[in-house]
Order: C-alpha cells, then sequence, then structure tokens
C-alpha cells in the first residue's frame, strides 16, 4: 500500500521535473555505490573536445556531491522550484521548458570554459531559482525562520547562506547571471517598445513535447460544436 502511495505520488510530479531530479539522485547513488566515480561526469573541455567524452556535457549537471546537507540542501531547492516553475508559468508549456533547460545548459557550458567549475548543477539550480522568483515577485519567503523577504531576493540570500558555509559563491553568481539573461529575453526585452521575442521554441521540441494541435480541416457535428445548436446569439448555458 505504501509502495503504491509513494508511485502514485512520483507519477503525479511533472515530466521535466521527474526526469531531472531521478537523475541527480541515480547519479548521486552510482557515485556513492563506487559504480562510477566523480572524476568520470566532471566538466573537462579537453576530454570533450579532443578525446569525446560528450556525456560530461550532461553530468556535470547531474552530480551535486556526495550526501550529506549539501546534496540534500540542493536536492530540496532543485525539486521544489523546478516543480514550480513546471507547474506554474510553464504549465501546458514543457517545450518552453525544455528549452529553457537547454539554453541555460548551454550558457553555463560556454561561461564554464572561461571558469574553473567542474560541476554546474548547484548553478542550474539557482538559475531555476531566479526565474521563478523574478515570476514570482509579490511571494513573501521566509528563509528557515530568520529572515523574512520577496521572492527576488531569494537567490542572492542563498548566495549569502553559501558565502557563510565557505563556498565559493562564482557558482551561484553564473546560477543568477544565467538566469537574469534568460528571464530579460523571455519576460522583460519582448514587451519593450521596439522589443522582439528572440528566444522561440524549436518546432522539433513542441513535437515531441507538447500535445499535437487538433486537425484544423476537423468539422464538429453541429451539437459538438462550442454552444451546442444554433439555438441564438446568447450565451451558451454555463457559457
Amino acid at each position: 500500500m505504501a509502495y503504491q502511495s509513494l508511485r502514485l505520488e512520483y507519477l503525479q510530479i511533472p515530466p521535466v521535473s521527474r526526469a531531472y531530479t531521478t537523475a541527480c539522485v541515480l547519479t548521486t547513488a552510482a557515485v556513492q555505490l563506487e559504480l562510477i566515480t566523480p572524476f568520470q561526469l566532471y566538466f573537462n573541455p579537453e576530454l570533450i573536445f579532443k578525446h569525446f567524452q560528450i556525456w560530461r556535457l550532461i553530468t556535470n549537471f547531474l552530480f551535486f556531491g556526495p550526501v550529506g546537507f549539501n546534496f540534500l540542501f540542493n536536492m530540496i531547492f532543485l525539486y521544489r522550484y523546478c516543480r514550480m516553475l513546471e507547474e506554474g508559468s510553464f504549465r501546458g508549456r514543457t517545450a518552453d521548458f525544455v528549452f529553457m533547460f537547454l539554453f541555460g545548459g548551454f550558457l553555463m557550458t560556454l561561461f564554464g570554459l572561461f571558469v574553473s567549475l567542474v560541476f554546474l548543477g548547484q548553478a542550474f539550480t539557482i538559475m531555476l531559482v531566479y526565474v521563478w522568483s523574478r515570476r514570482n515577485p509579490y511571494v513573501r519567503m521566509n528563509f528557515f525562520g530568520l529572515l523574512n523577504f520577496q521572492a527576488p531576493f531569494l537567490p542572492w540570500v542563498l548566495m549569502g547562506f553559501s558565502l557563510l558555509l565557505g563556498n565559493s559563491i562564482i557558482v551561484d553568481l553564473l546560477g543568477i547571471a544565467v538566469g537574469h539573461i534568460y528571464f530579460f529575453l523571455e519576460d522583460v526585452f519582448p514587451n519593450q517598445p521596439g522589443g522582439i521575442r528572440i528566444l522561440k521554441t524549436p518546432s522539433i521540441l513542441k513535437a515531441v513535447f507538447d500535445t499535437p494541435d487538433e486537425d484544423p480541416n476537423y468539422n464538429p457535428l453541429p451539437e459538438d460544436r462550442p454552444g451546442g445548436f444554433a439555438w441564438g446569439e446568447g450565451q451558451r448555458l454555463g457559457g
């Protein structure tokens, strides 16, 4: 019974959030069981481009370190804000959500060529947090019962917390920078005078991830049309 409940709860997680979170947990489990090592996963441009170890472009986003406080902290934030984005502003737009993943991953990989970062999963999590926080500016947040603030300050609070723990804030700054680039190009610039929509989800992603549109040539029966039979010009019942 408990297994069925857990299975049902797991399947209710939106597909992209479920796939990414699961991949991160399984990758960490594989490292803990010594099936693989972090040296096979980390971002290394020379091994990627000269030795064609292409999988590193993906695996460096999946490993968050050994199981411990830092791992659990990152998993909680990854799951929470990835799911809230997918169920919120990306609801019904799975292809657009996947495109944000690809765009953010591409920019981080590009920046990773110039900074000494071997794992980019934490930066990716901060990017998700940043985009969610900017799209929900009036949500009040509480951090461990100590700080009260509005959502747009959350990425900066997390960066400060990371600094207190003695971690490098370069990772957080990278996530914030990439998150801001995406937010600006997707939410701000197109709404400016003379602005245009630069980020357009490729049609192949829409074909794979989104429900196909209805056949435009389909002509429903009169009783199946919106409003039912032509009883006049008034609103249909329940309209």
